[in-house]
């Protein structure tokens, strides 16, 4: 049979409700006694049972994850920073995927709230009514992770995309390129879409240069290839190339050597985000640095500031985002 509570209280020599204090943190306890309570726990092998805890003290320490896609190399760095910040502060994490999907989202969210996470970090696409109306219901704290709530109703950590579209733009333009096209995601996208397109944009107003924008719904290698490849075959070819994240930044490189350019000789390629696969590939990757571990780490901090109703400083988070300069340009 499992241990229970009641066994470890009658080892200690002390109350069950003693046994909740030192396991809840809830109350103060003397010394001596917290270690009889500790020295029972690990001679008997007791292991608290979360939910159980979870009804007593409204808390399970237990926070929910919901991203996109745990396999892509910016998704897993970030979750890294979460997990980190999570086992410091004593929490556990539920990680699911939401495959992007609207439906599966708002499902992930009732799923969470079933399990009684006492909050949820959120990565996704925008921020809809529906999703908006879904953490709403839950009445739990909700965090967004490199994710945009456009009205600033929801607590975020991001870095200023459009800033940082416009300090890639600058730099290809002070390298001698006039024709740059933007690989872009979907126009309406809160991060990769308008925000990027509009720092690229405002730099070559700025310099008095025509933009040249080519919009990727599938933010993949693969997507990127396909998209450029028509590109190529059906207009002039630029000397400078903007890509919205690291994949699409590997997916130019490869159409450039595809239709017979040289990177960097002809065709200087930016990419964003400086994932593993920056280094990677051959020539190694030029990108805007987000500082993709810092976004996680951050995020889970602010969610246990608000579980916890400690000050918080700012309601939407921008860390400083950086130029990494490899081979590409």
């Amino acid at each position: 049979m499992s241990v229970t509570i009641y066994d470890v209280a009658r080892e200690a020599g002390v109350s069950m409700a003693t046994v909740s204090r030192v396991l809840n943190g809830t109350a103060v306890v003397k010394e001596d006694t917290k270690r009889k309570v500790v020295d029972a726990i690990a001679k008997l092998g007791y292991r608290p049972n979360a939910v159980a805890r979870g009804l007593a003290s409204k808390r399970t320490k237990t926070i929910g994850i919901i991203v996109p896609d745990v396999s892509s190399p910016f998704v897993a760095e970030m979750v890294r920073g979460m997990e980190d910040i999570a086992t410091m502060y004593a929490y556990q994490i539920i990680l699911s995927n939401s495959d992007a999907q609207a439906d599966r989202e708002i499902d992930l969210i009732g799923t969470m709230w079933e399990k009684q996470v006492d909050g949820i970090l959120f990565m996704g696409n925008q921020v809809t009514a529906e999703l908006l109306k879904a953490f709403e219901q839950a009445q739990i704290p909700v965090v967004l992770c490199a994710t945009v709530d456009p009205d600033g109703r929801i607590p975020s950590v991001n870095i200023d995309s459009e800033k940082a579209a416009y300090d890639a733009t600058q730099f290809l333009l002070k390298h001698g390129c006039t024709r740059t096209l933007l690989l872009g995601g979907p126009a309406d996208h809160p991060v990769v879409g308008a925000p990027r397109e509009k720092g690229y944009r405002d730099a070559l107003a700025k310099a008095g240069l025509q933009p040249r924008v080519v919009n990727c719904h599938n933010l993949t290698y693969e997507g990127g290839l396909e998209v450029l490849k028509q590109e190529f075959a059906t207009h002039p070819l630029p000397d400078g190339i903007i890509t919205v994240n690291d994949e699409l930044g590997v997916a130019a490189i490869h159409a450039c050597s595809d239709a017979g350019l040289q990177v960097p000789e002809q065709v200087k390629v930016m990419a964003f985000d400086n994932t593993r696969l920056a280094s990677m590939v051959r020539p190694e990757l030029s990108t805007v640095a987000q500082p993709i571990y810092d976004i996680g780490a951050v995020s889970m901090r602010f969610m246990t500031k608000l579980i916890h109703d400690e000050p918080v400083d700012e309601f939407s988070v921008v860390l400083p985002h950086d130029m990494t300069v490899r081979r590409s340009t």
